[in-house]
C-alpha cells in the first residue's frame, strides 16, 4: 500500500481514509460537503499522494518525447507546460501527462499507478537517444491548491500571474515550491511541487493562509461533475484517446507521435462507435463496471462514481455507444438486483 508523504501528518491526515486502487488517501476531513464548497467557491488543500514525477534529462529529452506523446513539446521554454497523453501504437491510453519543462529537464507529473508502465513503455523504444527518466532530485510530494481563492492564498507570489500549464518557483513557509498552473477538477488552481520532508509543513501554511483541507469525496464529486477522465478507471489500454474528452492534450498540429495514425484516422472519421458521458443517477449507487442498458440491450458501462454536491445526488461517468450518447437519454444501470436510471447529461453536470 503507497502511503502519500502526509500520511503521518496529524493535521493533514484525514478523519476517514480510503484506499484508492493502492494508494492511502483521505476520504474527507469531517465534511464532505464543506470541502466540496471550498472546492468550489473558496480555497481547498488537496494531497495529491495519487501522482507522482518523473525527471527526463538528457540533449534528446524534447525531440525523444516529441515522437512519443500527443502534444507539442517542441516550442516550449522553461516555465512553460503542457498536457499529454502517452499512447500505444494502436492509439489506447497508457497515461495521461502533465508536462513542466525546464532548463536541463522535463518534469512528468504522472498517476503513481501506471507510473512504471509509462517509463517501461518509454524505455523500450529508446534506441540511440540521450535520454534518461528518472527520479526527481529529492522526493517530491504534489499538492493540489483548487479553487477561485486559490490566488488569494499564494497571494504575494508569481503564481497567481501564470498562464494555464505555465510553472515558476515560489517561496511557501520558506520552502521553495514550484507552483503549476493547473488544476484537477478544471478550475481555478495549482499544482504543487513541495520537497516531501517539508510537506507538512507547507500544508499547515496553506490553511493558515485560508486553504481548507479537502479529501477525495468532494475531489471526486467535482472531478465527475466535470467529466475529468481518470487513468486505470475511466481510460486505459483499452481506450482509444478519441473516445474521452482529453482534446486540450492532442495536438493537431504536430507530426507524427506513438498512435498518431489511429487519432488522425479517427479525427478525420469524425466519430467513434462510443465515448465517455455524464450520468445523473437515481436510485442505488452502482458501482463501477456494471453496465447501462437500453431497452434491454447492453449500450456501456460505468467507469466512476461520485457525489454531485450541488445537487444532492449521485452522478457517474461512463461509456455509451453512439446511438445512445444523446443528452436526455435515459438508461438503466444494473447491479446485481438492485436497478437505478441514468440519465445522459452534458458537462458540467452541476
Amino acid at each position: 500500500m503507497v502511503q502519500t508523504a502526509l500520511h503521518d501528518h496529524a493535521p493533514a491526515r484525514g478523519v476517514a481514509e480510503m484506499e484508492d486502487r493502492g494508494v492511502r488517501l483521505p476520504a474527507h476531513y469531517g465534511d464532505a460537503a464543506a470541502e466540496y464548497r471550498a472546492l468550489r467557491a473558496g480555497a481547498a488543500i488537496v494531497d495529491l499522494g495519487f501522482r507522482t514525477l518523473v525527471r527526463a534529462v538528457g540533449a534528446d529529452r524534447v525531440t525523444f518525447l516529441q515522437g512519443m506523446l500527443t502534444n507539442d513539446l517542441a516550442g516550449l521554454a522553461a516555465g512553460q507546460g503542457c498536457p499529454a497523453l502517452l499512447l500505444t501504437i494502436q492509439g489506447r491510453v497508457v497515461a495521461d501527462v502533465r508536462v513542466a519543462a525546464l532548463a536541463d529537464a522535463l518534469l512528468l507529473d504522472v498517476d503513481v499507478r501506471v507510473r512504471d508502465a509509462f517509463v517501461g513503455a518509454l524505455e523500450k523504444l529508446v534506441v540511440a537517444d540521450e535520454i534518461e527518466l528518472v527520479p526527481p532530485v529529492e522526493p517530491t510530494a504534489l499538492l493540489g491548491l483548487e479553487g477561485p481563492g486559490a490566488e488569494t492564498v499564494l497571494g504575494g507570489t508569481a503564481a497567481p500571474a501564470l498562464e494555464p500549464f505555465a510553472h515558476v518557483e515560489i517561496d511557501v513557509a520558506g520552502v521553495a515550491v514550484r507552483a503549476v498552473r493547473v488544476s484537477e477538477v478544471r478550475g481555478p488552481g495549482f499544482v504543487l511541487h513541495v520537497p516531501a520532508t517539508r510537506a507538512a509543513a507547507v500544508w499547515d501554511a496553506l490553511v493558515a493562509a485560508g486553504a481548507r483541507p479537502c479529501g477525495m469525496e468532494a475531489l471526486e464529486g467535482r472531478r465527475v461533475e466535470v467529466g475529468v477522465p481518470r487513468i486505470g478507471l475511466d481510460m486505459d489500454g483499452s481506450t482509444l484517446a478519441l473516445e474521452v474528452p482529453v482534446a486540450e492534450a492532442i495536438s493537431e498540429r504536430k507530426g507524427c507521435y506513438l498512435g498518431q495514425e489511429v487519432v488522425a484516422r479517427g479525427t478525420a472519421r469524425g466519430h467513434v462507435n462510443r465515448r465517455l458521458v455524464g450520468l445523473l443517477l437515481d436510485g442505488p449507487r452502482p458501482r463501477r463496471g456494471v453496465p447501462l442498458v437500453y431497452e434491454g440491450r447492453e449500450a456501456g458501462h460505468v467507469t466512476s462514481v461520485g457525489r454531485a454536491f450541488a445537487l444532492g445526488r449521485d452522478a457517474a461517468l461512463g461509456f455509451v455507444r453512439r446511438e445512445h450518447w444523446s443528452v436526455g437519454t435515459t438508461l438503466e444501470v444494473r447491479d446485481g438486483s438492485a436497478t437505478a436510471v441514468a440519465t445522459v447529461t452534458a458537462w458540467p453536470l452541476a
